[in-house]
This record gives C-alpha cells, sequence and structure tokens, in this order.
C-alpha cells in the first residue's frame, strides 16, 4: 500500500485530468471499470460526463453495503470482519472482484469515511483506500485525505476521485501497450 499527502483539489483540474484519462484509454484501446462504496458512483459519474467515454467505460457499480461488496464483487465476510470495510484488504478484495467480473484495463475502487459522521480516532474522515488493478498491476493507495484543511464530504469524495484519475494518469502515461 502506498501512502501519500494529497493536496486540495479543484474542479477545473479534475474535469481536465478525467478528460485526460479517457482520451489516454482510448488512445491505447484500454477500458475501465469502478466500484465505489463512499464516492457514491461519482467516479462514474465523471467518467460519462466525457464525450465518447462509452468507448471506454464498461462498468461502474456503486457497492455501498457490506452484502452487496460481498454478493457482487466477492469480498469475503472474513476480510471485513478482520480488517473492516475501510481497510487496504477491502479495497483490494473490491478491485480484485471488479477485475474478474468486468474485465477490464483498469479497474479503481473506493471504500472509505467521506463524513461528516463515521469517523473514529483509528479511521477518522478522510481515511480512504483507494484499490487499483491498472493493466495487471494491482497496488491500494491511502491519500491522506484527513490532513484536507475542507474535511467536508463533498470535498472528500471529490479528492479521493482527484486522486483516483491523477494516479490511473501516471500510470497510463508510464505504461506501454504495444
Amino acid at each position: 500500500m502506498v501512502s501519500s499527502k494529497f493536496s486540495e483539489c479543484n474542479a477545473e483540474k479534475l474535469d481536465k485530468t478525467v478528460n485526460d484519462v479517457v482520451k489516454l484509454l482510448e488512445q491505447k484501446g484500454l477500458t475501465i471499470s469502478t466500484a465505489e462504496s463512499c464516492t457514491g458512483g461519482l467516479l462514474s459519474e465523471l467518467i460519462t460526463s466525457v464525450s465518447g467515454a462509452s468507448a471506454v467505460f464498461e462498468l461502474g457499480i456503486c457497492t455501498y453495503s457490506e452484502r452487496i461488496k460481498t454478493e457482487f464483487l466477492g469480498v469475503s465476510a472474513g476480510t471485513i470482519r478482520d480488517f473492516g470495510v475501510v481497510s487496504e484488504e477491502t479495497a483490494l478484495s473490491m478491485v480484485r472482484g471488479l477485475k474478474k467480473c468486468s474485465g477490464a484495463d483498469v479497474c479503481v475502487s473506493v471504500t472509505g469515511v467521506a463524513g461528516p459522521s463515521g469517523g473514529t480516532v483509528e479511521t477518522p474522515v478522510g481515511t480512504v483506500y483507494i484499490g487499483f488493478d491498472i493493466c495487471g498491476r494491482q497496488f491500494v493507495c491511502l491519500p491522506e485525505l484527513w490532513k484536507l484543511s475542507d474535511r467536508s464530504r463533498e470535498n472528500i469524495r471529490r479528492c479521493a476521485a482527484a486522486f483516483a484519475f491523477e494516479t490511473i494518469e501516471k500510470m497510463l502515461m508510464e505504461a506501454r501497450t504495444d
């Protein structure tokens, strides 16, 4: 897992990044799918707001409850019991399940605490795990969103999305797809 500080995000930069990601996916002939919890479909909404997204977008699923994470994505009840629904292990299980059901080249999962309630000392508001499977490379990131000056629900969700798309863009720019 990679933990990294994330600075403030803005809507204009986020929109540009999503546009760039969709264009990169199209240029490389790749597809994308999302499995979202605390972002509640925001990643899917951002992707589908880009003209031409239908060429790359496979599936967007909002798996808010533990039951749906288990039934649709195959996250084991044991993983949720042992590590919690907001955990590196759950994010990784979510992205693996998404990869299995969608077959997309790029899969991203999000699970976390967007607030304003639900946080604890161990898992404060802004704790968001983002799982990735980018062309077979699987990893989980923990952007330190609890350190944002604006920890509103809207900002946590928007910054989680920005972090996800910036990570995907960076990885696609580095990846060679021959």
